[in-house]
């Protein structure tokens, strides 16, 4: 990718049709990295803020602003138009194992079926994020997901290591077209 850097292993596999999934490796301790999934200040720094009830069956908001993920210089696609104020998903915690295992339903409109989950493995020092997002539906949405949850983990690396802020969209664009490389076609 043209003025990024990417390693092979951190590109999302698609393990089946409509899923994804993620492996990174974070500074812990495992505590750390699950206030950054569960606290809104927090999440809100790489993902989205918003209130989440941790117990299976409580409520999930996510209130994105991407003008606060990225630099001052960076410009969304046209397909963002009229999102740049923010917009929010609301979801339900289908599994919540403290400070281990996290599973949220995604409400988007694309994909309401579909399923986010984060889990925690303590490697020494560091912590071993593994993040599935299951039942994405069409292969349009595996592209956009793929590299939005791409893009958002590469931020949170950035929050956890203290490495300076990318831009967001420019990352975002460069990797929804090496996904649509990688992603097979449906048949």
């Amino acid at each position: 990718m043209k003025g990024f850097t990417v390693s092979e292993n951190e590109y999302g596999t698609v393990s089946e049709i409509d899923t994804v999934r993620f492996e990174r490796v974070l500074p812990g301790p495992i505590e750390r990295v699950w206030e950054y999934l569960t606290d809104s200040e927090k999440r809100g720094t790489w993902l989205a803020s918003g209130m989440m009830e941790q117990r299976v069956g409580g409520s999930v908001e996510l209130h994105y602003y991407h003008a606060d993920l990225t630099t001052s210089d960076d410009t969304p696609p046209d397909w963002f138009k009229g999102r740049e104020k923010g917009f929010k998903f609301s979801g339900r915690v289908t599994r919540c194992e403290p400070p281990r295992l996290l599973s949220f339903t995604w409400g988007g409109a694309s994909d309401p079926n579909s399923e986010v989950t984060f889990e925690l493995k303590p490697r020494g020092k560091d912590v071993l994020l593994t993040l599935t997002h299951r039942h994405l539906g069409e292969r349009g949405s595996v592209l956009k997901h793929s590299a939005g949850w791409h893009t958002h983990l590469g931020v949170l690396v950035e929050r956890l290591t203290g490495n300076p802020r990318r831009p967001f969209w420019a990352f975002f664009v460069a990797l929804e077209a090496e996904y649509e490389k990688r992603v097979p076609q449906r048949g």
